[in-house]
């Protein structure tokens, strides 16, 4: 075939699974991978370009942000999703719920999602697309058409929030979550959700390995009595005291919760979000083992695999579940390398320092700070610098981050690098040591917790759908971002 797009020459291709990235080119028709091969032809390509020999991942699926939770909808959708090609990341699958934040407001999603979708559209950087959360009983009724009209096939439960804040202790659960008077959000509802899920998939066979449902996992009970304890001992401070407040038993007992209703319901497709801890990941495994007929996904963030309480830059490492001690960071890589860990998030949520800091004399209490914090541009980086330095192999962390979320969560054209699948590429250097820097980042959030951290790899390139928007660590063209209907796209 001849008169390609593009033709990416002289790169080291990472293919999710492989042993070692192999010397190649890539050549890109109408968006697609077209061929690929060491001898492609270039004379006919409308533009060759020479990737001096750096490595080329698949284009990252961050598969776990929340634009718009603390910023205006739109606003978000740009600046993030800037930084979201900033990571080489090229697809990001957000979060969101009805309630106060993203839009504050509650309702029926076949109202509320169209404003979103109208919202983030022409706006991003990168292609996109969401989770949504049923957080009452008509939320449950439109699952059928959230999946078949609107392309959402993932769902997600907070498994605290029915009397635990977003941020802290809470007494106003009703206003927060916005649901009808006489509705509770409790482990009733989440039973009724997981049944709803469940009747989806047998309602659409065909997309069954596609519909799942995901978990915050934390107990409410649990983390309120901590709370108390850890405020009126007064002997933790900042993020030790946040951990110590929403201890990881508390983890490990939501996991347990949340396994036998997905057995007692039948649903066979769960998520469990953002492990922290070694207690956790026992939980998890241990119900894998227990009711082996449920497909449990594990997913950690790049912020636990970075940073622990004591090395996070400060309080604005806020972020729920907590950060944790250094033991609990190597439980994580451990499960990483030996391949526990499904899948690697940013769990972005950008928060800027007028809304996460308390005021005055609160500016450096934890507890009165808000939760969450962006990460999304150093997901790549962070986590092919850390996992080279412990000796986990490139074609494991690629897959951590392209194949394995792209297929659970019904990207059919993305995560991989094979003919016919879209030409999302990630171009990076692994020769280019350098510090993180709050201020270098395209996201709106002024400070991050990785400050000062050297990374020993840099992403300086992304191509979405073969036309690049990261050219030598610069933002370039117009936002190109497509909403990903899914499942979305034939497998080659």
């Amino acid at each position: 075939m001849t008169g390609y797009d593009l033709v990416l020459h002289n790169i080291d291709l990472v293919l999710p699974g492989t042993d070692d990235p192999v010397r190649t080119a890539i050549a890109v028709k109408d968006g697609k991978v077209a061929a690929i091969g060491p001898e492609l032809a270039t004379a006919e390509a409308t533009e060759v370009v020479d990737g001096g020999g750096k490595l080329a991942f698949p284009g990252v699926v961050d598969a776990h942000q929340h634009w718009g939770i603390y910023h205006e909808l739109g606003v978000d959708a740009e600046s993030e999703s800037r930084a979201c090609a900033q990571g080489g990341v090229t697809t990001a699958l957000n979060y969101m719920r009805t309630g106060q934040y993203y839009l504050n407001r509650g309702g029926r999603y076949d109202s509320f999602f169209p404003e979103v979708l109208e919202t983030v559209s022409g706006r991003a950087w990168v292609d996109y697309g969401f989770h949504l959360a049923p957080m009452m009983s008509e939320h449950i009724d439109e699952i059928p058409d959230l999946i078949s009209k609107f392309g959402v096939p993932s769902f997600k439960v907070f498994m605290f929030y029915g009397s635990h804040g977003l941020h802290g202790k809470s007494s106003d659960q009703s206003d927060f979550l916005m649901i009808p008077e006489g509705e509770r959000y409790d482990y009733a509802h989440f039973e009724f959700v997981m049944r709803g899920i469940e009747a989806a998939r047998k309602k659409f066979p065909e997309l069954a390995s596609e519909i799942s449902l995901s978990l915050h996992c934390e107990t409410a009970e649990i983390m309120t009595a901590y709370t108390e304890r850890v405020e009126k001992e007064g002997k933790l401070t900042g993020l030790e005291a946040y951990s110590a407040s929403r201890p990881p038993h508390s983890e490990g007992l939501a996991i347990t919760i949340a396994s036998y209703l997905a057995h007692e319901t039948g649903l066979a497709n769960i998520n469990l979000l953002h492990l922290t801890s070694r207690k956790a990941l026992d939980a998890a495994m241990r119900m894998s083992e227990a009711f082996p007929h449920i497909d449990f996904r594990r997913e950690v963030t790049i912020g636990h695999l970075l940073a622990d309480y004591t090395t996070a830059s400060g309080i604005g490492g806020k972020v729920n579940p907590p950060l944790r001690e250094r033991a609990d960071v190597d439980a994580l890589w451990e499960s990483v390398a030996d391949g526990t860990v499904d899948w690697v998030v940013s769990d972005h949520a950008c928060c800027k320092d007028e809304r996460k800091f308390g005021e005055g004399d609160k500016r450096d209490d934890v507890f009165a700070a808000k939760s969450g914090f962006g990460g999304t541009e150093y997901l790549l980086a962070g986590l092919v610098s850390e996992g080279r330095r412990r000796g986990v192999p490139l074609g494991r962390l690629a897959e951590l981050v392209t194949n394995a979320p792209a297929r659970r969560y019904g990207l059919r054209n993305k995560g991989n690098l094979e003919v016919g699948f879209d030409a999302d590429i990630a171009l990076v250097d692994p020769d280019h040591t350098w510090v993180v820097r709050a201020e270098d980042s395209e996201s709106s959030q002024e400070y991050t917790p990785f400050e000062g951290q050297e990374l020993t790899v840099k992403v300086t390139d992304t191509f979405l759908r073969g036309t690049r928007v990261l050219q030598d660590g610069k933002i370039v063209g117009e936002p190109a971002g497509q909403y990903q209907s899914r499942p979305v796209g034939v497998t080659a």
